[in-house]
């Protein structure tokens, strides 16, 4: 049996099934998918409503021809299938394996299986792209604060040499990728369409620019429509082949969420930036923080970074302006803190300010006279003039 031949089965597998089935996927464990399409064309579906959505897809066309041609209609497109096996399949969505997600009735949360096959476009091998990687997700209704937020984020992971996925959508998804694309880094689109027709049309000057120089990614035959419980099923795919999930903004129910829930699912980082709680476009942001203790805040690139990269990769703890004062023992402290902000003062009237015996403020005053903090003059010491809250230490 040709290579060919296998892969064929497998984008026929997935113009019959929807991506995620699991029975599908655990049919090609176990019959391979030349097998498992044979058995689906001979109306031996596991379950009554795959055999049905089986029949209703065959009405439309024989699969096998509806294979042949969509690879046809890809490299006329310039772009390739990719399928488990090949040299650039991304491994790391192997984990679809094992996500359950409790509590869920939905098809969409159920049906969360591995891809059978990803259509791409762009010059980069797929695993190469997806190695190091993150995405960035969020709301299409993204406010001005969102929009700056992800575009940083997206150029400062770029330009350390992060791979940035998001879903190509407006709002949030745009501006990830467009700060990855000024970082002249690499984006991945994962699209819940057919690589030639990205949606939204909004963004297809966007789309060609990424097909430049990063990739466009679906699991969707050429010409599939994005239909909206495409997108939900998209989703699993980018927490999967991600190190990890950036939740930007996102309204209480919304798709960005979702993705992120799955990163949660497959142990996968799971960060949000929090927003204004007077904002619509963060309430769902905000309540996977409530509900998720997994989830972690992020306020910038260095806390991302801190959360996917090396060990080791700490973001720096946020902290005020160096202070002259900062080194300084809790003696010598106290003797600034007794210096008058004006004039001089006698060494005895500042030893009984300041609570310190005599000869220890003799010693302290010349270390402070080092550190150019204070003064001697004739009558005593002074400050050596500073701004009030450098002074004070404050």
């Amino acid at each position: 049996m040709s290579e060919d031949e296998q892969t064929l089965a497998r984008v026929a597998l997935t113009w019959l099934a929807e991506p995620g089935t699991r029975s599908v996927h655990q049919l090609v464990d176990d019959l391979g998918p030349v097998g498992a399409l044979d058995l689906l064309l001979d109306g031996g579906a596991p379950e009554e409503a795959l055999r049905d959505g089986v029949a209703a897809r065959l009405s439309g066309g024989d699969a096998r021809a509806v294979a042949a041609e969509a690879v046809g209609r890809a490299t006329r497109l310039g772009a390739r299938v990719v399928v488990p096996g090949d040299d650039e399949w991304p491994r790391r969505v192997a984990d679809l394996r094992k996500l359950r997600l409790s509590g869920k009735q939905r098809r969409v949360d159920r049906e969360t299986a591995p891809p059978l096959c990803f259509w791409v476009r762009g010059p980069w091998p797929l695993a190469e792209a997806l190695d190091r990687s993150v995405a960035v997700v969020g709301a299409r209704a993204a406010s001005a604060y969102g929009t700056h937020v992800a575009t940083d984020l997206a150029y400062g992971l770029a330009d350390r040499g992060w791979t940035v996925v998001s879903g190509g959508a407006f709002g949030i998804d745009a501006a990830a990728h467009r700060g990855a694309l000024a970082a002249g880094g690499v984006t991945v689109a994962v699209l819940a369409c057919g690589i030639d027709r990205p949606y939204p049309m909004g963004n297809a000057a966007l789309f060609d620019r990424i097909a430049d120089t990063g990739l466009l990614v679906s699991e969707w035959l050429p010409g599939a429509e994005p239909l909206r419980p495409r997108f939900l099923i998209r989703n699993r795919v980018i927490a999967a082949s991600t190190l990890g999930t950036v939740l930007v903004e996102a309204a209480a129910r919304s798709g960005a969420t979702q993705t992120t829930h799955r990163a949660l699912g497959l142990g996968r980082g799971a960060m949000v930036v929090p927003g204004p709680v007077t904002s619509a476009m963060s309430v769902g942001a905000h309540e996977m923080l409530r509900e998720n203790r997994e989830a972690r805040l992020v306020t910038g690139l260095a806390h991302v970074l801190e959360e996917v990269g090396r060990i080791g990769e700490l973001a720096p703890v946020p902290r005020g302006p160096d202070r002259p004062t900062d080194l300084l023992d809790d003696e010598a402290r106290a003797i600034i803190e007794a210096m008058p902000r004006r004039g001089t003062v006698a060494v005895d009237t500042l030893a009984a300010r300041a609570g310190v015996g005599v000869r220890t403020v003799l010693r302290k005053l010349s270390l402070l006279e080092e550190l150019t903090l204070v003064v001697r003059r004739d009558d005593g010491y002074a400050l050596v003039s500073m701004p009030r809250s450098t002074a004070r230490g404050r």
